[in-house]
């Protein structure tokens, strides 16, 4: 099998929220695709201060969003998981489930039936 395009995804993380002596981090993830990869950002309202920006790396057969989730030090990665009819990553606690337009996240330590932590919205800049 040859490959077609190698997906370097380089993540940098600031931990800005260290003391000034912290030194910056950085993560660098390779992954090998049949195909040409796509990035994506999508931006998000949640009904909160500031948009929720969401980046989708979908690199077949990997696909991986990441995303800033209140109370976490840096953005998180999520990887995709089996689901019916929507795309549903996952991060340690956090389930991120997206479809179509609309997002939401949950937090699976508050149970199954749990309402979700963040319901989102695509936002769409029309001209």
């Amino acid at each position: 099998m040859t490959t077609k395009s190698i997906a370097a995804i380089t993540v940098i993380a600031l931990l800005s929220t260290l003391p000034a002596a912290a030194v910056e981090t950085s993560l660098q993830l390779q992954l090998s695709a049949d195909q040409d990869f796509e990035r994506r950002t999508v931006t998000y309202d949640c009904g909160t201060e500031a948009p929720l920006v969401v980046t989708y790396l979908d690199a077949v057969p990997n696909f991986l969003a990441i995303i800033p989730v209140e109370g976490e030090t840096q953005p998180l990665v999520f990887a995709s998981v089996l689901s019916d009819g929507l795309a549903r990553y996952a991060s340690g606690r956090w389930i991120w489930e997206s479809q179509g337009p609309d997002a939401s996240l949950f937090d699976v330590t508050e149970g199954e039936d749990a309402a979700a932590v963040l319901t989102c919205a695509e936002l769409v800049n029309t001209p």
